[in-house]
């Protein structure tokens, strides 16, 4: 296996109109959701065996959604069901293109419910990469079932890649979730961020600055997220920005998770991780990763909008020139 991914797979109801707050929208459609599933299934369409690890309510959301997966190709036999909770939900409203608000009813959802004794270890111990959020780490059983999947992969060579992915109206407050992620952050390989994630973590929205200081905890690779502007990485070796692709957006929703599961199948399908980390290498793979994230926001919904490496190809065949 490629790419192993845990956490929350939800039913993201997005809202029918752009430009109004959540208390606003006339109306929400349904769609698959969830950002580490969002990861699995974006992987699984650049060409990567992929596989999802989560719990979801016994119900038709529940199951809904693992055949939506199972049809992306994603491998599901790491999928719980219980007949208790009910599958999360996360309505969406979007102010503008490339902005959202979020509120989830999940009191709680099964995703929270994953338990260590649950964990399929045997996929665990086969995956060259190990892909986890935050929003599993907010409470228990959840936050323990995940730190033991990433120690068991970590023990079989994994890479341990985590997405701060921060959510406030999830945590009890900023502090708490600042605390529990830089405990984790040490654990992981490659520490995925945001602007906004990297001012609360380090105390700075200097991309320099605060990426050297996540450096420090332990991870390899460190990679912020800009939006519209790119992104930028840091490795031992130095950092360095990489521009945005200009393309006409409809919804940034999970253009993050395609960023991420670009990020990962170029440094671990077919390849060792640790012979990557150059500024060179992490330039291109920045710019393929910037590339699939353009191409997400063009579609509304996540999973709908997430390319096949064909049409990334395409893409940066004709933005060959730079980056535009």
């Amino acid at each position: 296996m490629d790419i192993v991914c845990l956490g929350e797979v939800l039913v993201d109801m997005f809202p029918a109109e752009v430009g109004r707050r959540l208390a606003e929208v006339s109306a929400f459609h349904p769609k698959p959701g969830g950002a580490p599933a969002n990861v699995a299934v974006a992987a699984a369409r650049l060409g990567a065996q992929s596989a999802f690890i989560g719990k979801v309510g016994d119900e038709a959301f529940g199951h809904h959604l693992a055949d939506v997966l199972r049809r992306e190709g994603v491998d599901v036999r790491g999928m719980r069901f219980d007949e208790y909770a009910r599958t999360g939900l996360a309505f969406i409203a979007m102010p503008d293109e490339n902005t959202q608000e979020f509120i989830f009813y999940r009191n709680p959802g099964a995703d929270m419910l994953l338990r260590a004794d649950e964990l399929d270890r045997e996929l665990l111990q086969g995956t060259r990469a190990f892909h986890f959020g935050s929003l599993s780490l907010i409470q228990e059983p959840s936050r323990s079932a995940t730190l033991e999947a990433a120690a068991i992969a970590r023990q079989s060579g994994a890479l341990i890649s985590f997405d701060v992915n921060y959510r406030p109206t999830l945590w009890r407050s900023p502090q708490e979730a600042r605390e529990r992620v830089m405990a984790t952050a040490p654990q992981a390989d490659l520490l995925k961020v945001n602007e906004v994630e990297l001012a609360l973590l380090t105390g700075s929205d200097d991309l320099d600055v605060g990426s050297r200081a996540l450096l420090e905890l332990g991870p390899a690779i460190c990679v912020v997220t800009l939006g519209p502007d790119g992104s930028y990485f840091r490795v031992a070796e130095g950092g360095e920005h990489v521009p945005a692709f200009r393309v006409p957006t409809v919804d940034s929703t999970g253009c993050g998770d395609a960023f991420i599961a670009a990020l990962l199948c170029r440094l671990v399908v077919g390849a060792d991780w640790r012979q990557q980390l150059t500024v060179a290498r992490m330039r291109e793979i920045l710019r393929y990763a910037n590339a699939v994230g353009a191409l997400t926001s063009m579609t509304q919904g996540v999973i709908p909008a997430l390319p096949t490496a064909a049409q990334v190809d395409r893409f940066l065949s004709a933005n060959r020139a730079g980056n535009g």
